[in-house]
C-alpha cells in the first residue's frame, strides 16, 4: 500500500509539473507575442518603420537562439527546476519593463533580455518530460506544451487587444509581466514535492560534440527552422496585415487572430491524445509523428498561400483555423521526436541545439518579411512563407532519417 501511495504521489507531481510547463510556455508566447499586439499603436508612437519593427521583433532571437546551446547543456548538468525559475524571473521583468520603453534602442535591449530569459523554456521542458513521462504518455505531455504555444498567442491577442483599445500599448507589457511573475509561486511548491532522487539523472553526461556529429540532430534543426519561419511570420505580422492591408479594426483583428490560435490549442490536445492512442495500440509512434508533420506542413502552405488572396472575414477566419491546426501538429511533434532521438540523458542538450538552429528563422524571418512588405506588399510575403512551408513538408518526408533513439556512447 505504501508503494502504491508513493506511486500515486509521484504521478500527481509529474502531472503538476507537466501542467506548469504548459503554463510556462503559455506565458512564454503571451510575452514574446505582446509586441505584435501592441504594434498597431506602438509603431506610430515610437516612430518605427516596417523595417525597424521587423528588426525589433527579431532582436528577441539574437540571443534566444544561440543561448539555447548553453541552456540545454545546463539542463543536463544542473537543476533544471531552478533554471526554469531563473529564466522566468528574467523574462517577466523584461516584459514588464517594455511597458516603459521610450524608443527603439530601449525596446531592442529589452527584447534581447526577453530572449535570454525565455531560452530555458524548451530545453527545460523537454528535459523534464523525458525524465518524468513514459512513452505512452509522451503525446499528451508534449500536447500540454503545444497547447501553451497556441493558447499563449490566443489569450495574449484577446487580452492584449482589449487592453490596447482601453489603456494603450504600454499597459499590455505591464500587465503581462506581473502575471508571469505569479507562475513562480506554484512552481516552487511543486518542485519541493519531488523526491530528492528525482532532481538529477544518473549515468554519464553526453558531451555536445557527440550530438553534433549526429545527422538526425541536424535534420531536425533544419525542419524546425522551416516550421518556425511560418509560425513566427503569423505571430509577428498577422495583426498588422489584418489592420493595415485588409482594413479590419483592432477589435476585428483581435477576434480573427484569436480564433486561429484557439483552434491550434484545441487541435494540439486532440493530436496528443491521438498519438498516445496510436502508440498504446502497438503501432509505430515514429511513423505517426512523421506523417502528421508532412500533412500539417502541406496544410500550412495551402492556408498561408490562401491568405495572400483572401479578402473577407469569413475566408480569412477559415484559413487561420487551418493554419492553427497545422501549427498544433508542428509544436507537438518537434519536441516529442527530439525526445525520441535523444532519450532522457541528452534531451536537454539536444533540444537546446535544435531550438538554437531552429530559431535562426526568428532572427532572419521578420527582417526579410519587413523588407518584402515595405517593397512588394503583404501578399508577396505570404507567398514566400507558403513556399517555405511546402519545402518543410518535403523535408519531413525525405530529409528526416529513421526516428529512433541515437547511439550516444
Amino acid at each position: 500500500m505504501a508503494t502504491i501511495a508513493r506511486s500515486d504521489r509521484t504521478n500527481r507531481t509529474a502531472a503538476a509539473l507537466v501542467f506548469l510547463l504548459g503554463a510556462a510556455v503559455f506565458l512564454n508566447y503571451v510575452d514574446r507575442g505582446a509586441i505584435g499586439i501592441a504594434a498597431p499603436l506602438m509603431k506610430s508612437q515610437l516612430g518605427l518603420s516596417e523595417e525597424a519593427y521587423g528588426l525589433a521583433f527579431s532582436a528577441f532571437f539574437w540571443f534566444y537562439a544561440p543561448v539555447q546551446l548553453f541552456a540545454g547543456w545546463l539542463c543536463d548538468r544542473f537543476s533544471v527546476y531552478r533554471l526554469m525559475a531563473a529564466g522566468i524571473l528574467l523574462w517577466a521583468g523584461s516584459t514588464l519593463l517594455m511597458g516603459l520603453a521610450g524608443g527603439f534602442a530601449s525596446l531592442l535591449v529589452l527584447r534581447v533580455m526577453l530572449g535570454i530569459g525565455e531560452s530555458i523554456s524548451f530545453p527545460g521542458s523537454s528535459k523534464i518530460i523525458a525524465r518524468h513521462v513514459p512513452p505512452e504518455r509522451r503525446g499528451l505531455a508534449n500536447a500540454a506544451v503545444a497547447a501553451g504555444i497556441a493558447l499563449g498567442p490566443a489569450a495574449g491577442t484577446l487580452a492584449g487587444g482589449m487592453i490596447l483599445g482601453q489603456w494603450g500599448w504600454r499597459a499590455i507589457f505591464l500587465f503581462f509581466g506581473v502575471v508571469t511573475l505569479l507562475w513562480l509561486l506554484p512552481w516552487q511548491e511543486t518542485v519541493r514535492a519531488l523526491p530528492k532522487t528525482g532532481h538529477y539523472d544518473g549515468g554519464a553526461r553526453v558531451p555536445i560534440r557527440a550530438l553534433l556529429s549526429k545527422w538526425p540532430l541536424w535534420s531536425m534543426s533544419i525542419v524546425h527552422s522551416l516550421g518556425n519561419y511560418c509560425f513566427y511570420f503569423l505571430l509577428a505580422w498577422l495583426p498588422l496585415f489584418l489592420t493595415k492591408a485588409r482594413g479590419f479594426t483592432i477589435g476585428e483583428m483581435t477576434l480573427l487572430a484569436t480564433l486561429g490560435y484557439a483552434v491550434q490549442g484545441v487541435c494540439a490536445l486532440g493530436f496528443g491524445h491521438f498519438s498516445d492512442w496510436w502508440t498504446r495500440s502497438g503501432r509505430s509512434e515514429a511513423a505517426c509523428r512523421r506523417w502528421m508533420m508532412v500533412a500539417s506542413q502541406t496544410l500550412a502552405a495551402a492556408a498561408i498561400l490562401g491568405l495572400a488572396f483572401a479578402q473577407s472575414a469569413i475566408a480569412i477566419g477559415f484559413l487561420l483555423c487551418l493554419a492553427g491546426a497545422a501549427s498544433a501538429s508542428l509544436s507537438l511533434n518537434l519536441y516529442a521526436i527530439a525526445q525520441m532521438f535523444a532519450g532522457p540523458r541528452a534531451s536537454g542538450t539536444w533540444v537546446g541545439v535544435q531550438n538554437a538552429i531552429g530559431n535562426l528563422s526568428g532572427i532572419f524571418g521578420p527582417i526579410i518579411t519587413g523588407v518584402v512588405v515595405q517593397r512588394a506588399g503583404y501578399d508577396s510575403a505570404f507567398v514566400l512563407t507558403a513556399a517555405v512551408a511546402a519545402f518543410g513538408a518535403l523535408w519531413w518526408a525525405l530529409g528526416v532519417p529513421r526516428i529512433a533513439q541515437v547511439e550516444l556512447d
